[in-house]
């Protein structure tokens, strides 16, 4: 059959004695948090409502944002599972976006983001290399069709900047930040804990 299998039931918990799903690895928790990032711009529902700014203005900001409340997630809970993802994903997407996700796309980015967590705890890096690769030529792409409809411009001087090909594996730790944390900062309360609020909604 050419049909995945999708495990709904799955999960990952966090190992004795330890209070998060955090790894202790910078390197194994940068590439988590680049997959996981990876998999929110490929959610196709997300992509149509960003690009048609039905969040406002700054609709793209809140795509980072949602990268920012799953990797929350394993920050904040000792056990994860597909459903707590994936419901995760369609409260934000109504509370962000006014949109109300019934085609059950955001299964498959669940399962896929727990697929990730176990790759990166097994110290396999290949999948999220590839899955940020393919995101890179996207926006290439994209960069270059906006360099046609600007073309001529005086005022485009860094367009053409953001993207390097040389240091891949130094680009992929630095933009993590950028995308997991290009929302407000984090609320820290008086145990330590991060409490992700969403911003100006309710908290989840």
């Amino acid at each position: 059959m050419s049909t995945q299998y999708i495990d709904e039931t799955a999960f990952v918990q966090a190992e004795q004695g330890r209070t998060n799903l955090m790894f202790p690895n910078e390197k194994q928790q940068a590439r988590f948090e680049l997959g996981v990032s990876m998999m929110i711009y490929r959610w196709d529902a997300l992509d149509v409502a960003v690009e048609n700014n039905w969040g406002g203005p700054d609709s793209a900001e809140k795509r980072d944002w949602i990268t920012g409340i799953v990797v929350g997630l394993f920050k904040n809970e000792k056990v994860v599972d597909v459903a707590l993802i994936e419901e995760t994903l369609l409260y934000a997407m109504v509370d962000e976006f006014e949109t109300n996700v019934e085609d059950d796309s955001a299964l498959p980015i669940a399962v896929e983001v727990i697929n990730i967590y176990n790759d990166c705890f097994n110290f396999n890096y290949n999948k999220v290399e590839k899955l940020y690769l393919e995101w890179q030529e996207k926006q290439k792409t994209k960069k270059l069709k906006r360099v046609v409809h600007i073309e001529g411009d005086d005022d485009d001087d860094d367009d053409g900047e953001e993207w390097d090909d040389e240091d891949e594996d130094e680009e992929m730790d630095e933009i993590v930040p950028d995308l997991v944390s290009s929302k407000p900062e984090p609320i820290v309360d008086d145990d330590g804990f991060e409490l992700v609020q969403p911003k100006g909604r309710r908290k989840h």
